[in-house]
């Protein structure tokens, strides 16, 4: 079954040392990949990358010496680009702090601009017309829709990744390089921990998951192999829910 093989490939994952970055690190690392995993402390990444089998690379993509820093440590062709890395932040409205949508812009939407931006000759150097490079951006489904909670920023960020992976999408596809973005709903992460730590909370929020459950490690992993692989070579500027139905 070569449809969905991606053996051989060579994966950078940024914030991959948990959460969703992992669990699709993983994915990749089960699937005979080489992969590159990042994320800001270097004690947290280390660790991942020896219990994964993948090479860690401490970097703050929200500068230009992290998103230099991860550029300069993969070594040859980039075949996938998985740009994970980022931070939410919740408030009620009156209270909502401006330096959040600055923090937040810088880590989720020009991070995945400037590392994707640096690592063009890499994935240049990967592309082919039977088998371009892929760059897959992790957005979300409060980028789609209005979530309950106050995530202004957040929300507004990722509905940015959104757009921008279209933007590129476009650009890129005469490079047969193409752009996806991958829309998550409810996974465990740092991210959703205040939520799905407290059993009765999490239990409402697979409640309101049509397919009645939280998101798993396969169900991530299978997405970004499937936009990978030679299954998923044809698309380009789409941005799939991984969200259980919750978007439809």
């Amino acid at each position: 079954m070569t449809l969905f093989s991606v053996e051989g490939k060579t994966v950078v994952v940024t914030g991959g040392s948990r959460g969703i970055g992992r669990m699709i690190a993983a994915g990749f690392v089960a699937a005979g990949a080489t992969v590159y995993i990042s994320a800001r402390k270097t004690a947290e990444v280390d660790k991942a990358a020896a219990e994964l089998g993948c090479t860690a690379v401490p970097a703050d993509l929200s500068t230009p010496e992290g998103v230099g820093a991860l550029a300069e440590a993969v070594e040859g062709p980039v075949h996938v680009l998985v740009n994970n890395a980022g931070a939410t932040w919740g408030a009620p409205l009156e209270e909502y702090p401006g330096h959040a949508f600055d923090k937040l812009w810088g880590i989720n939407v020009k991070g995945v601009f400037h590392l994707t931006q640096r690592l063009l000759p890499r994935l240049r150097a990967a592309a082919t017309p039977d088998d371009p490079a892929r760059v897959i951006n992790i957005g979300s489904v409060d980028g789609i829709r209005v979530p309950a909670l106050e995530s202004y920023a957040y929300s507004a960020t990722k509905a940015g990744v959104h757009m921008l992976t279209r933007h590129l999408a476009r650009q890129l596809a005469p490079e047969h390089i193409t752009v996806n973005a991958i829309a998550p709903g409810p996974f465990e992460s740092k991210m959703m921990a205040f939520a799905l730590d407290d059993p009765a909370t999490r239990e409402l929020v697979a409640g309101g998951v049509p397919l009645g459950r939280i998101g798993r490690p396969d169900d991530m992993a299978g997405a970004a192999i499937f936009l990978s692989s030679r299954a998923g070579a044809y698309l380009t500027g789409t941005v799939i829910p991984v969200d259980g139905g919750i978007t439809a």
